[in-house]
């Protein structure tokens, strides 16, 4: 450990990680010593190419494999982006070189992957984290207070949401997330993962008592040994009466909607996932009223916008960065919280059982 400053390396010269090389430098209590790749030229070509948009006081040190990154003393923290079929290996030898974990999402290819990971950090006492950038954005405090305050939503009964893109041809042809030996559980996993946290946040993490799971269409690029979901959707059964559904999908063109519904009222994000560019990042909170008089019938929109100011796309406090910053923070208290470790868990063994149901006809699984 290095005083107040928590140093990163990144394990993969993924597109991703070039997001977060910004985040880092904006985080405030970090910095960056070091990136790998699977040779030292990729590793140097990724660092130079991200110097030329977001130079660093101190350029890292490019490193031709990850075990050498794991070795170096001047890295504290790792960020993993590496392909989903890689990972497990990859969190467990970091966590046992004593370096803490932020790992891109879905964690794992299922529940056991995520739990040997897991199990990994708690023995080396480090700090494990996944990567969902919006739960650390300050639109989700203002959302809980509506939530919560009793009559904006009132008792809550739905949950929807939906997240997708439509991949361009040379997607389908050759990204990895449509090859099964590197992301297998495709748009549910790279998607829907965002879904199902959302939901379970929206529910303070219990968990559902059934779900169902609909695989709507699977493909793979020319060389994946199997298919992978390119358009999913679940509905998910809760205590006390409340039901969600998600969609996700690598064919259906840009939307990152969640609307949550009660007895009083609802709340819409237009955009749950990546705010959208500029510096609010708000929700809709409508209690329509019908107005009944005589043959006039009546429907009085009653809408009001709530708000976090925080600016997209990487600035100071945009929610990437605040993951970062949230990160780097429990890495120099010295205390590891479980917490992400057990929502990532959670988020995990829902997906498993969306797709464990999708397997099997739509039958639904009792978690």
């Amino acid at each position: 450990m290095s005083g107040s400053v928590c140093r990163w390396g990144i394990l993969s010269a993924a597109g991703i990680a070039r997001k977060n090389w910004q985040a880092i430098k904006y985080a405030g209590n970090g910095c960056l010593t070091a990136v790998a790749s699977r040779s030292l030229e990729k590793a140097q070509a990724f660092i130079a190419d991200c110097e030329r948009f977001v130079p660093l006081e101190t350029r890292p040190a490019a490193c031709g494999s990850y075990d050498e990154l794991l070795k170096r003393a001047d890295v504290d923290a790792v960020y993993v982006p590496l392909p989903t079929g890689m990972r497990k290996e990859w969190v467990i030898k970091a966590a046992e070189a004593g370096k803490h974990v932020l790992a891109e999402k879905p964690v794992g290819c299922d529940t056991a992957e995520v739990e040997a990971m897991l199990d990994a950090c708690r023995r080396n006492n480090v700090q494990f984290m996944d990567g969902v950038m919006f739960m650390h954005s300050g639109r989700l405090d203002r959302l809980r207070e509506v939530l919560d305050d009793g009559g904006s939503v009132g008792r809550l009964r739905r949950i929807a949401s939906q997240f997708s893109f439509a991949g361009p041809e040379e997607f389908h042809q050759a990204n990895i997330r449509a090859h099964s030996g590197l992301e297998p559980l495709g748009c549910l996993g790279d998607l829907g993962w965002y879904n199902i946290r959302f939901t379970l946040w929206v529910m303070k993490y219990v968990m559902p008592t059934q779900v169902t799971g609909r695989l709507l269409s699977a493909s793979g690029r020319p060389d994946s040994p199997d298919s992978v979901p390119m358009e999913f959707s679940a509905e998910l059964l809760f205590p006390e009466g409340v039901s969600a559904s998600f969609y996700c999908s690598f064919l259906t063109e840009n939307q990152q909607w969640a609307n949550v519904s009660g007895s009083k009222g609802f709340v819409h994000l237009r955009d749950f996932v990546l705010p959208f560019y500029g510096g609010e990042a708000g929700f809709d909170v409508t209690n329509a009223v019908l107005d009944v008089r005589g043959s006039d019938f009546n429907m009085h929109d009653r809408t009001r916008r709530v708000s976090s100011y925080e600016y997209s796309n990487n600035y100071a406090d945009s929610q990437e960065t605040k993951l970062f910053r949230r990160f780097g923070e429990l890495v120099l208290s010295g205390r590891p919280d479980p917490f992400w470790g057990e929502i990532a868990w959670k988020t995990q063994r829902v997906l498993d059982a969306c797709l464990q149901s999708a397997r099997q006809d739509g039958r639904p699984v009792s978690l």
